[in-house]
C-alpha cells in the first residue's frame, strides 16, 4: 500500500476519535430544549449544580474576576447544570453584569 493511502487513512481516523468540543471541567448535565444544540467554546462559563462557577481554570469568585479581566466579543457562553434553577441564574445575572457581561448565551442540548 502506498504511504500517502496509510497517511490518508490514519488522517481520517484521528479526525473521527477526536473531540472538536473541550468537555466541562467537572461532570454536568446540561439543561435540555427543542432548539437548536450548541456546543461549549474556549470562554465558556460553567455553573455547576451546586452554583459553582467555573471560568477557564479559576473557580468561584476567581471565576468572576477572570471572567472581568478576558478579552470576549458577543454573548458569553453559559452551560448551567440543568439542577441549577433558573431563579438562582436569574440571581447571577446581576452580578455577570457587574463583570462587563450584558449578553449570555445559555448552552443546551436537544432531548
Amino acid at each position: 500500500m502506498p504511504m500517502i493511502n496509510v497517511v490518508f487513512l490514519l488522517l481520517i481516523f484521528f479526525l473521527m476519535t477526536a473531540s472538536l468540543t473541550p468537555p466541562p471541567p467537572q461532570d454536568l448535565t446540561p439543561p435540555t430544549a427543542d432548539m437548536p444544540q450548541t456546543d461549549p467554546e474556549a470562554g465558556t462559563l460553567y455553573i455547576m449544580a451546586d452554583g459553582t462557577l467555573i471560568f477557564g481554570a479559576t473557580t468561584g469568585e476567581d471565576a468572576l474576576a477572570a471572567l472581568a479581566e478576558a478579552d470576549r466579543d458577543g454573548p458569553l457562553p453559559v452551560l448551567a447544570d440543568a439542577a441549577f434553577s433558573a431563579a438562582d441564574l436569574a440571581r447571577l445575572l446581576p452580578r455577570l453584569a457587574a463583570q462587563g457581561v450584558s449578553d449570555i448565551r445559555l448552552i443546551t442540548v436537544r432531548p
